[in-house]
């Protein structure tokens, strides 16, 4: 009888679900899609039962008929979007949809008024970073305050992935890189709840216990059996955020390696030895007691590439859906023939505010240069190199705050874009490996419970039999020098559109 690794990640848009072998085997793996509710501009949130535990049970109903007979699930990995805030009642309920991660920009003034009674500075050495639109405790003071019926109701105020393992095994837990996010409730250097800024936001008890991505929180009840397929009993993992385990998905697991994941956000996670605390990004633990990583992230980047293909690409989708070119790939073949630079644009791809390194909830897409001489090419292209740009503004970042980075692994669904990654390197001067395959955060996953189950008894085994690097995009030297003399001035455009940009936020109903 073989013991089989089940990992399932509930991402943004979609959610994944892959059946290994403790060799990183695929037997199987299975796909589904939803949407995210935006009721108004800078809200964005997800119906717990309707997305998030559906897309579980619908992935691991069908995963479970693929076991092979005399085989068994030995251990599930579970990852979803992060961080979300969800509040439940004392049965596990939600009491209203979970407010997503840093792409809802709800919380300003709660940010404003927290860092008007506490200092920043202090919140910082708490936390490790500032206070953004990513934080969880400001959201919370905003249920507190705007909908305080749901507030008072509350016994747990939990997250994506809190809310898959509560449904699986009735325990109320997060790992502790996603408790890192529950900024500023926790300690970064104890990795504990602290209450010292806590009294303004909420009570330590209303929070969920926390533990490390590698270790068992529980197992799956009876109830959780009948509604999944997984066996009663099965461990559970204590979880992680989806960017996490996609990093741990490509072998990015000791300090000084580097994940540049391109999906609807970017993401960037760079693995660290201590803990040091920074104004530009996020300090987070990582997923094994005693890792830090410095995280950054883009607001938009493949969704900003949606949005480009949906507005002005209609003709493309038609091509694709009657058997031609992907309307993507038929975009990038147009940019690629654009010049580096397309043809004199510059673009700021905020349209949805930034987090990383600017944290500007305000910020909004600008295109510089626009004349009547431009096309289609010229304009997509122009949005890459803008995404290029603001990686190269966190990857700065970390550089400015130690970080030695050598190279990347790319991975996520905007990885099969080789224009695109070219460009990514050649503005930051970052080579970049590609993995043979991007199965995604659920790869991860099921690593994890690998680990937390004892399957897997070696963290070496990850590079050794899961993960096989097959190709390196390099920078192109030239390119570099050109996109050098550009990138000051893709810092100008922001610093001085944005008392405009503000303003026509602030002027939107």
């Amino acid at each position: 009888m073989k013991q089989l690794l089940l990992g399932i990640d509930i991402g943004t848009y979609s959610s994944k679900g892959v059946l290994c072998q403790p060799n990183g085997e695929i037997i199987a793996e299975v796909r589904t899609n939803h949407d995210m509710s935006i009721p108004k501009p800078g809200y964005a949130e997800q119906d717990a039962d309707a997305v998030w535990w559906a897309d579980f049970k619908k992935i691991s109903k069908e995963l479970t008929t693929k076991v092979p007979s005399g085989d068994k699930i030995a251990g599930v990995g579970v990852s979803a979007i992060g961080a979300c805030v969800l509040p439940v009642d004392q049965s596990g309920k939600p009491l209203r949809p979970g407010i997503l991660y840093g792409v809802d920009t709800r919380a300003i003034e709660q940010i404003d008024a927290l860092e008007k009674e506490y200092s920043r500075d202090a919140m910082i050495e708490l936390g490790g970073s500032r206070l953004t639109s990513q934080a969880i405790g400001p959201k919370i003071l905003w249920i507190k305050e705007n909908e305080p019926e749901v507030y008072e109701k509350t016994a747990k105020f939990i997250t994506a992935t809190s809310y898959i393992i509560f449904k699986l095994t009735g325990k109320y837990v997060i790992d502790a890189h996603t408790a890192t996010e529950f900024n500023p409730l926790l300690s970064i250097h104890a990795i504990e709840w602290d209450g010292r800024f806590a009294e303004k936001i909420t009570t330590l008890d209303k929070l969920p216990e926390i533990g490390w991505s590698d270790k068992i929180a529980g197992q799956i009840s009876i109830e959780a059996a009948k509604a999944t397929g997984i066996p009663e009993g099965t461990p559970v993992n204590f979880g992680a955020v989806d960017a996490l385990s996609e990093a741990i998905s490509v072998g990015v697991i000791n300090p000084g390696e580097l994940m540049i994941m391109y999906g609807s956000t970017a993401f960037m996670i760079f693995l660290i030895k201590k803990p040091i605390a920074t104004n530009e990004l996020w300090l987070e633990a990582g997923a094994f007691e005693g890792q830090y990583e410095y995280s950054a992230g883009l607001s938009t980047s493949g969704s900003a590439t949606t949005w480009f293909r949906d507005q002005f690409g209609k003709d493309c989708l038609a091509s694709e859906q009657a058997g031609s070119l992907n309307a993507y790939a038929a975009l990038a073949k147009e940019a690629a023939g654009s010049p580096i630079g397309s043809n004199g644009l510059i673009t700021l791809p905020y349209l949805s505010g930034e987090r990383t390194p600017i944290f500007d909830p305000k910020a909004r897409g600008v295109i510089a240069g626009l004349s009547l001489s431009h096309c289609r090419g010229d304009l997509y292209r122009s949005l890459l190199e803008g995404t290029a740009f603001a990686i190269r503004m966190n990857l700065d970042a970390m550089q400015k705050n130690g970080a030695q980075i050598h190279h990347g692994v790319a991975v996520g669904g905007g990885s099969s874009n080789e224009l695109w990654l070219q460009m990514v390197s050649d503005i930051t001067g970052i080579p970049q490996f590609i993995p043979e395959k991007t199965i995604g955060a659920a790869y991860g996953d099921a690593f994890l419970a690998g680990l937390a189950t004892g399957i897997i008894n070696k963290i070496d085994i990850l590079k050794r039999d899961w993960v096989k690097i097959t190709r390196k995009i390099d920078p192109n030297p030239e390119n570099k020098r050109f996109y050098d003399q550009l990138f000051p001035l893709f810092v100008d455009l922001y610093q001085n559109s944005k008392s405009v940009v503000h303003s026509l936020t602030d002027l939107q109903v």
